[in-house]
């Protein structure tokens, strides 16, 4: 996938004027935040549970090579196949190679994030394949001519009933319905004759178990369990943090899953698929292959932002974000938006390729308090910011501002005075009636917005003056 992460703040200024996406934002900025709140209250110790949740995915990261060994091997027991893939590149390459070693011709996909890293879907139509998304959301997408999807749990989030009614009339040729049921009869039936004549399906996994070879597959659809179960062969394509040790381990982590990413109390499909479909059994995959992702995951894992793997792709981080509830996803230029996407994007594709990413939070936790994983957000981005400073990838000029502040603050009678003469003079800046509508040097600040003017005394004369009286 393009990474267009280095515009953020472009494409943020635009999406904030893009009246259609504010309209379909505001029905979504309470929608998941409020059903969340509902459903957490339903678990007797929510705060107990999402440690434990926090140490299985700590406890899997810190013997990660343990379980992918012991993920291997019981996999490879039950008859599939254990495929690596070191970079993004490689996940097609192993795709497309399965296809031609069994005479594939049709894939249908479930919803796999991992992929959308790679573009599998554009290369497998490159190399004369057809391919098919199941998932609502990203059929939607991927008939409005591959659209980037905007969320991790609703990829078309940012798109009305409208203009999905609109889209169905032109893409199928039928009449255009209004009504949310009878446009995902129309889905379903337009998706049914390739579920009946695909030859592979592609899955992501929500989780990988060690101890069974399994993989766990979470929709709220079930085209999952059609994609995985009617076509000859499957493929589950996830990234190495994925690994979680035990099938207790994943019933911690589903009593938090669908509470912190759509606020019901369970998903209404959880597919558990261990090894390729038996003797005397009637359904299931006679071939399946797992493929595991690196995609420069271990680079994370070596270093001290390893805590963003814990990450169990709820977007609950996105879902309670002042910033992302404003602009949508697609204005952060890669697959991963929101909070969660602003610590993994630069260290996926460089930080030099995502610098505004660390920068558009306004760092107040509520990403960090809502994790179900506990992952601390706001002190991986400062970290990142660090790294910026430490790499010399600011602005010289926001560089050198800084070195004077910090020169400035280690004089105590020097930054009094400026403190002061500042005061005083943003005081004057605000005329008569106390407004400041341009500030130089600043003008992010006043660019959109009328700045209130400080009332040109700093706060220790106010509070010594409060003593006086």
């Amino acid at each position: 996938m393009h990474v267009a992460s280095m515009h953020f703040v472009r494409r943020a200024h635009d999406k904030l004027g893009d009246a259609g996406l504010q309209k379909n934002l505001g029905t979504f900025k309470t929608r998941f935040v409020g059903a969340r709140a509902r459903a957490i209250t339903e678990l007797d110790d929510f705060e107990g549970t999402r440690e434990a949740a926090r140490e299985i995915r700590q406890r899997a990261l810190d013997n990660l090579d343990t379980y992918l060994e012991m993920f291997e091997k019981n996999a490879t027991a039950n008859g599939a196949t254990v495929l690596w893939a070191e970079t993004p590149a490689d996940v097609n390459r192993l795709v497309l190679a399965i296809a031609a070693k069994h005479s594939v011709r049709k894939i249908i996909k479930s919803k796999s994030m991992v992929s959308e890293e790679s573009a599998l879907d554009h290369a497998i139509e490159a190399a004369g394949l057809s391919v098919v998304e199941t998932d609502l959301g990203e059929y939607i997408l991927q008939i409005n001519d591959y659209e980037a999807p905007s969320h991790i749990v609703g990829p078309a989030l940012h798109k009305s009933k409208e203009e999905v009614s609109d889209l169905f009339a032109k893409r199928h040729g039928t009449a255009r319905k209004t009504d949310i049921g009878e446009l995902c009869m129309e889905a379903r039936q337009v998706l049914r004759q390739h579920y009946l004549s695909a030859d592979m399906g592609v899955s992501g996994g929500n989780f990988f178990v060690a101890e069974t070879g399994s993989v766990v597959l979470v929709t709220n659809e079930g085209n999952a369990t059609l994609t995985t179960t009617l076509p000859r062969v499957h493929v589950a394509i996830s990234g190495i943090e994925k690994i979680v040790p035990t099938m207790e381990d994943v019933a911690t982590l589903m009593r938090l899953l669908a509470r912190s990413a759509t606020g019901q109390s369970i998903s209404n499909y959880v597919d558990i698929l261990t090894g390729v479909r038996g003797a005397g059994e009637f359904h299931g995959a006679g071939h399946m292959y797992f493929i595991l992702v690196d995609a420069g995951r271990t680079g994370v894992l070596d270093s001290d932002l390893r805590a963003a793997l814990r990450c169990i792709r709820c977007g609950a981080c996105m879902n309670h974000c002042p910033v992302y509830q404003n602009i949508g996803g697609h204005a952060y230029g890669w697959v991963y938006p929101g909070p969660i996407g602003s610590v993994l994007t630069p260290m996926y594709v460089g930080l030099e390729n995502a610098l505004p990413l660390p920068h558009a939070s306004t760092l107040c936790n509520q990403c960090g308090v809502v994790c179900p994983v506990k992952i601390p957000l706001p002190d991986l981005l400062r970290t990142l910011r660090e790294k910026q400073v430490e790499r010399g990838l600011r602005p010289w000029s926001e560089r050198a501002g800084f070195r004077l502040w910090s020169w400035v603050a280690q004089r105590p009678a020097l930054y009094a005075l400026g403190t002061k003469i500042a005061a005083r003079a943003l005081r004057w800046m605000g005329g008569a009636d106390g407004y400041i509508r341009k500030l130089p040097l600043a003008e992010g600040w006043t660019s959109g917005r009328d700045m209130r003017a400080p009332p040109g005394k700093t706060f220790r004369e106010l509070y010594a003056q409060s003593k006086r009286n």
